[in-house]
């Protein structure tokens, strides 16, 4: 394992923090690319609404995995981001690309905020039972913002 820049905790700890933090970067680059999966193919009717809410959307998925990866980096470990990973490593139920319907990418992405925000969720409480409380924290942020993104995307289109 690569040395650690910052970090008080032990060996042990770090290791598990890492792989905790590798298996939510999966599902939350999985998330960000079914939200762009939608964005470019939804139609109907508010779709501009939709689409340009739904790019900002994944800028902010984007900008959660790229703190979950570099926490990872900072603990000595290594982000473990690439597509073959991520395909191989998400826990996320694919996402229906043949979609089109504006109301049915929305049911989609609902149904996988919600499952990626309860295991969000979930990681921020083993982080804790860990003994990480910077990645609990970390992790509580995202989460908030997953559900502040899927409320919005709710939202949005139930005015469609």
């Amino acid at each position: 394992m690569p040395e650690a820049f910052v970090s008080g905790l032990n060996d042990n700890t770090r290791t598990k923090t890492i792989d905790l933090l590798n298996a939510r970067l999966s599902d939350v680059i999985s998330l960000a690319m079914a939200v762009k999966q939608a964005h470019w193919n939804l139609k109907g009717r508010g779709f501009i609404g939709v689409h340009e809410l739904l790019d900002e959307v994944a800028d902010r998925l984007r900008e959660s995995s790229d703190m979950i990866a570099e926490r990872a980096v900072i603990l000595g470990g290594i982000a473990r981001g690439t597509t073959e990973v991520v395909a191989e490593e998400t826990t996320m139920t694919a996402y229906p690309v043949e979609e089109t319907d504006l109301q049915a990418h929305v049911a989609a992405l609902k149904e996988r905020f919600l499952d990626v925000g309860a295991k969000i969720r979930a990681a921020a409480e083993e982080a804790d039972d860990i003994g990480d409380s910077d990645v609990e924290d970390l992790f509580i942020e995202v989460s908030r913002q997953i559900d502040k993104d899927a409320w919005f995307i709710g939202a949005n289109a139930a005015q469609a």
